[in-house]
């Protein structure tokens, strides 16, 4: 199917909204903060299978009346099912190791749970911040290889305007999870470097068919403006089918995949539409700006 959009026109118009939603989403992540699981906060989170269906309220009653178990009745309790829920602590492996294994035993003992349905991770202080530490250091590391690569397959251009499609999404996307109090954790961290596969994989289709464009002779006789346009309106139909068909079993995973799923499904859902987006309305749109302003060829 054939498409004559005037995209990169309206794109002014979009790119200064983005341009506004990453500034607020920067913001809101500094103010607000993310909300980090064990992972990368250190702590102990216990999944707990009960024999018939208990509310938070009565776990968090359960926590509170006891002597030996105080020090948990800040924890974060949250039901994952029917008869299932997870208690998350910040207290430490190594140095409340009596009061995680009081919280089994007065489970075991007044809730009638069998220790083959109580489940422990436990992630010290160190390690997360290890973890944290790590992670952003890939995160560098792999805008800087895109940044390179690009920049050898195509153009500087090219380059700048990928990474800045990738660093739009991924900070639309933590800004989202930041709002929404939605936890942080390694499976999270996941889906977040899908999104920036599925960006670039998008934006470099883009990308490539401009480069065709502007290798042929007729392409050159007409304004850089006429010939982002007409490779965006070419790969267009592509996109919709790529997205569509990526959409719906992520659709799929966010309605039925439960509570374990949500979170990285719900990255993935955010990821497919942002990506999308990003690849017309803030990498081509840069491609174009940088050309007109900035080439020196």
């Amino acid at each position: 199917m054939k498409y004559d959009f005037d995209l990169l026109g309206k794109a002014k118009y979009f790119s200064i909204g983005s341009l506004i939603a990453v500034i607020v989403g920067a913001i809101l992540i500094v103010t607000i903060g993310m909300n980090l699981g064990i992972d990368f906060k250190g702590g102990t989170k216990f999944e707990i299978v009960f024999n018939e269906e208990v509310t938070t309220a009565e776990v968090r009653s359960f926590l509170s009346n006891s002597d030996q178990l105080s020090a948990l009745s800040g924890s974060k309790i949250q039901g994952i099912g029917k008869d299932e829920m997870s208690i998350s602590t910040k207290l430490d492996v190594g140095e409340d190791k009596e009061v995680l294994d009081e919280l089994e035993r007065q489970l075991t003992q007044d809730f009638g749970v069998s220790e083959g349905n109580i489940s422990r991770k436990s992630v010290g202080e160190k390690i997360s911040q290890e973890l944290q530490t790590k992670g952003w250091q890939a995160v560098g590391l792999a805008l800087l290889v895109i940044l390179i690569y690009i920049s050898w397959r195509f153009r500087l251009r090219y380059a700048v305007s990928a990474v800045a499609a990738v660093i739009h999404d991924v900070v639309i996307a933590m800004a989202i999870f930041a709002i929404f109090r939605i936890e942080i954790n390694l499976p999270t961290i996941g889906a977040f470097l899908t999104i920036v596969g599925y960006s670039l994989n998008d934006t470099i289709v883009y990308f490539d068919r401009i480069r065709e464009n502007a290798s042929k002779k007729i392409a050159r006789k007409g304004s850089t403006f006429a010939l982002i346009n007409k490779s965006i309106n070419q790969s267009l139909s592509r996109t919709i089918s790529t997205s569509t068909t990526t959409f719906i079993p992520v659709i799929a995973l966010v309605a039925f995949g439960g509570p374990v799923l949500r979170a990285f499904s719900l990255a993935l859902l955010i990821g497919v539409i942002v990506g999308t987006y990003s690849s017309i309305y803030v990498a081509s749109p840069i491609v174009y700006l940088w050309d007109k302003y900035l080439a020196s060829e």
